[in-house]
């Protein structure tokens, strides 16, 4: 919108407190405030979001795949032809052997529920969900036949054991004697302590090689699963469709999605209900901007008569108010895209301090799945919540701006 000489100098005028519109600037400066709040409260909680699903699919995905081809009763036998088949369908990138079994482990009369997980040596120390996040020992001593096995730092928490430590790992399913089943129990020692970030993970899980694994569930060759990477896991359904078809006999084919799909459908139903509470925010700030341009018409009704009558058309006045109210949202907007910035920048100090104060745990890993409050800004939603944010302005403006422009100098000055 251009704006002449004149124009720009009412309306910077109207931005400005006169002589008995303190009250009116009072409402103005509110609705600039809310809607700061709005628009930061906006970026704050929707980049909070994004990144919780970009984390948690990251490392969920990072370490089960895009989706799984599971044997029936827990065990493929035929897993190398199934891994060739998996290779050979288009837009699968890699196929990998994988063991899972919820077993238990001990230390010291201690016991906890762990996942044995069974991965290839070469997943184990390459594998970007394990790589960098150990606390103590490393990777590269947890081989087949070490006896040495990695756990979550949870779990080695709650065992109270360190590395180099031994734990026993016991499988129910033991051998069969005259007097009944005997559980299998074996020692591993600790070769590494690691800190994925997501709880459930940290909590339970003891990673071996492939072969340990075998050896301990008197699997033989057999393993549980064939983990499988994708080009993109957007498609991972269309993807697989063809090797679910030619694996039916064997096993199913299980993608993330499945997986997660609890997990992932709340997370989207707290973002859109989120974005629609927080949105009432802005909305009320615009009434608040609707509000104080009424006021200010009424107020300025003599002052409008005069420019009427000094050949001001009614486009010119229709735009000075339109800008007056459309500068308050975009003053309001801009600030919360630097208040939401600076929240977001400080947010996991934010979280401590707020914690310290009050003694309260405000994020509980244990219900957070992860570690850290995460985030992840989109410029295209941050802009989007900006555009949203100014257009309601713009939109409040019209009715006063239109009220203003309407206004007959004859009826106002009849009596001056």
């Amino acid at each position: 919108m251009i704006l002449n000489r004149y124009e720009r100098m009412i309306a910077r005028r109207y931005l400005l407190p006169g002589k008995g519109e303190g009250f009116i600037f009072l409402v103005a400066s509110i609705s600039l405030v809310a809607v700061m709040l709005g628009v930061g409260a906006l970026i704050v909680v929707m980049s909070v979001m994004n990144g919780f699903r970009a984390e948690l699919f990251d490392k969920i995905v990072g370490l089960n795949g895009h989706a799984v081809v599971q044997g029936y009763g827990g065990r493929l036998d035929n897993w190398e032809e199934i891994a060739r088949q998996s290779r050979a369908t288009p837009g699968v990138t890699s196929a990998t052997p994988l063991i899972e079994q919820p077993l238990l482990a001990t230390f010291n009369g201690r016991v906890e529920a762990a996942l044995i997980r069974g991965m290839t040596e070469a997943d184990i120390h390459d594998n970007a969900s394990l790589s960098g996040k150990v606390l103590a020992g490393s990777l590269k001593d947890v081989r087949a036949g070490s006896g040495k096995v990695a756990i979550g730092s949870r779990l080695a928490e709650a065992l109270g054991v360190g590395v180099g430590q031994s734990i026993s790992v016991i499988n129910p399913a033991g051998r069969s004697t005259p007097f009944g089943t005997v559980p299998r129990q074996l020692p591993y020692e600790i070769g590494a302590i690691f800190e994925i970030g997501i709880y459930d993970y940290d909590k339970a899980f003891v990673i071996m090689p492939m072969q340990d694994a075998q050896t301990l569930l008197l699997m033989g060759d057999k393993v549980g699963m064939v983990e499988l990477q994708t080009e993109d896991p957007d498609r991972v359904g269309e993807i697989l469709a063809p090797l679910a078809k030619q694996v039916a006999t064997q096993g199913q084919v299980i993608d993330w999605r499945q997986m997660n799909a609890s997990l992932f459908e709340a997370l989207q139903v707290d973002r859109v209900v989120s974005f629609v509470i927080l949105s009432l925010i802005i909305l009320v700030a615009v009434f608040n901007i609707l509000s104080s341009l009424i006021m200010l018409v009424r107020a300025k009704t003599r002052d409008i008569a005069i420019l009427r009558t000094m050949g001001a058309t009614r486009g010119s006045l229709l735009r000075i108010f339109v800008t007056v109210g459309v500068t308050i949202g975009t003053l309001g907007t801009g600030a919360g895209l630097v208040l939401g910035s600076v929240i977001l920048f400080f947010r996991q100090g934010i979280v401590d301090g707020v914690q310290m104060l009050t003694g309260q745990q405000l994020w509980d890993p244990s219900i957070r799945f992860l570690t850290s409050l995460p985030s992840k800004p989109d410029p295209v939603e941050i802009g989007a919540i900006c555009i949203m944010a100014v257009g309601f302005s713009f939109l409040a403006t019209l009715y006063p701006a239109f009220k203003a422009a309407n206004t007959d100098p004859v009826q106002v000055l009849r009596y001056e």
